[in-house]
């Protein structure tokens, strides 16, 4: 999935860049005839909507009351098994994890990969070995925060070859976005600036 997020962003890029070229095209003494307003207007519209303008905050208003479920803690002292058990119940990719009785101090967190390059690969148990063994320690964590673009948190994400990413306000743990998460957001913004330029063209603004 992560190998095809830069089509997905350049795919976009060229549509919206052939939209503004023929733009530029037009006769400037056709212009006002074509476009009801100017170009100068509709740029400044076209910044005021601002493409590539979506935040984490947007998908975790959009996720609801899943953007920071109990399902989404485990602890370090709990088992893997119980932490994968988790995942499987409520069909997700990772947990963060905390230390006991310290829900407002994040750990690290564990991902399905961490249980099959820690745990299936290397033959261990999961119901013997501990979270807190096999997880991505804190200090190690990439984060993003409610006001952080997506564009910036899929960059993270692609860079770091990691598919979740916890969002933290201040110290305190909000919620977590995935790369599905973010993809959706990022085509969904695509789509909507390109039908902003495309009213553009026919009138619109």
């Amino acid at each position: 999935m992560l190998g095809g997020i830069q089509k997905v962003l350049s795919h976009g890029s060229f549509l919206k860049n052939a939209l503004l070229q023929h733009i530029r095209l037009v006769n400037p003494v056709m212009q006002p005839l074509l476009f009801p307003r100017y170009e100068s207007v509709a740029s400044a519209r076209m910044e005021e909507h601002g493409f590539e303008s979506t935040t984490i905050a947007d998908i975790l208003k959009a996720k609801g009351k899943n953007a920071d479920g109990s399902w989404l803690w485990c602890a370090t002292e709990d088992t893997v098994y119980d932490a994968v058990k988790s995942m499987t119940q409520h069909n997700v990719g990772a947990l963060v994890v905390i230390n006991p009785g310290e829900k407002s101090s994040i750990a690290g967190i564990i991902t399905e990969r961490d249980y099959l390059r820690k745990i299936i690969v290397q033959g261990r148990s999961s119901k013997s070995t501990k979270v807190g063994d096999i997880m991505t320690e804190e200090n190690k964590l990439i984060t993003v925060t409610p006001k952080t673009k997506v564009l910036k948190a899929m960059q993270l994400m692609t860079d770091n070859r990691i598919r979740h990413i916890p969002v933290i306000d201040d110290t305190r743990m909000i919620g977590m976005v995935s790369i599905g998460d973010v993809v959706r957001a990022v085509v969904s913004e695509h789509r909507e600036e390109l039908d902003r330029l495309n009213a553009y063209i026919h009138g619109g603004y």
